[in-house]
């Protein structure tokens, strides 16, 4: 009976925690749709949401992590169209493999282009570092890793498997929003050219 007063109270902290994030969430996709993920920081979402600093700060670390909370419903659905597709074409070449993933994420791209940046984009002292271990790349990483050291083992070459990995790194890295946009704004290039171009580079 003394203890009744250190008792904790999770359910009611959870419930105030999980009203936070979907006020933080709904705020920053307002603010978001007016002024575009880069004009909007996180002290903006802050006082928008009328929560202190800490509070944001203690559930999202950037504004990387909050773009990808958004966007964590399509990643997950994206996914479940990789998984779907390799399932259904078990038997295809993994160079076509391949080819229908990043033709996939390039879809994805066009659709979600603003959260997406926002996810890459994430302010720290080695952004690049940042950006390879989000779970967004990492787990596409992985994917393409296993497709390349399939290629491999099917043209009986004896390419080390460090190989896959970096024709992956190279791959996304030219899937990122800025190389990404630099080709399609400024060089011109349809979504459509930029996946035969990545094909013809990397994979074929």
């Amino acid at each position: 009976m003394g203890n009744e007063e250190n008792t904790p109270r999770p359910r009611t902290e959870r419930r105030d925690a999980a009203k936070n994030r979907q006020l933080i969430l709904d705020t920053a996709q307002r603010l978001f749709e007016q002024y575009g993920v880069k004009q909007v920081s996180m002290n903006q979402i802050a006082t928008e949401a009328q929560i202190g600093p800490g509070t944001l700060y203690r559930r999202y670390k950037n504004k990387g992590e909050v773009c990808l909370d958004l966007i964590k419903d399509s990643v997950d659905l994206f996914f479940e169209d990789i998984e779907d597709y390799l399932e259904e074409n078990e038997t295809v070449p993994p160079n076509q493999k391949l080819k229908e993933i990043i033709s996939l994420f390039i879809r994805f791209r066009e659709k979600k282009a603003q959260l997406l940046t926002g996810v890459e984009e994430t302010r720290s002292t080695n952004p690049l570092k940042s950006r390879t271990k989000s779970p967004l790349y990492m787990e596409l990483h992985q994917l393409l890793v296993g497709l390349f050291d399939e290629m491999t083992a099917i043209e009986q070459t004896q390419t080390p498997h460090t190989h896959s990995i970096f024709k992956a790194d190279m791959v996304l890295m030219a899937l990122s929003s800025d190389s990404y946009f630099f080709q399609k704004d400024v060089r011109n290039y349809s979504p459509e050219e930029i996946l035969e171009l990545i094909y013809s580079t990397f994979i074929s």
